[in-house]
């Protein structure tokens, strides 16, 4: 089994930044993502990372503001967040899965509780 456990959330105004950190214990993972739901809405993709760390990738709406990275020393993956939106109000998720990246929700085996992330105007 996988644990994984989000933090880092909070609330902050318009243009400000957060980290969020998940912190995976158990059995050893390799592909990371961060998802993310707004009330009303459907849960979507943010960012995915390799289990190396060499390949990223990011939904086109947060392109050049988030950032994901991971610490294979630390068990531990990040999402970096600068130039926040009220758009980005959201809860976010990390998920984690066996094989290669993915930005599909459907193929990730194991999920977070979420953290809530708000962003005042």
């Amino acid at each position: 089994q996988v644990q994984l456990v989000e933090s880092g959330g909070g609330l902050v105004q318009a243009g400000g930044s957060l980290r969020l950190s998940c912190a995976v214990s158990g059995r050893r993972v390799y592909a990371m993502g961060w998802f993310r739901q707004a009330p009303g809405k459907e849960r979507e993709f943010v960012a995915a990372i390799s289990g190396s760390g060499g390949n990223t990738y990011q939904a086109d709406s947060v392109k050049g503001r988030f950032t994901i990275s991971r610490d294979n020393a630390k068990n531990t993956v990040y999402l970096q967040m600068n130039s926040l939106k009220p758009d980005d109000t959201a809860v976010y998720y990390c998920a984690a899965r066996y094989i290669s990246l993915s930005r599909l929700e459907s193929e990730y085996d194991y999920w977070g509780q979420g953290t809530q992330v708000t962003v005042s105007s």
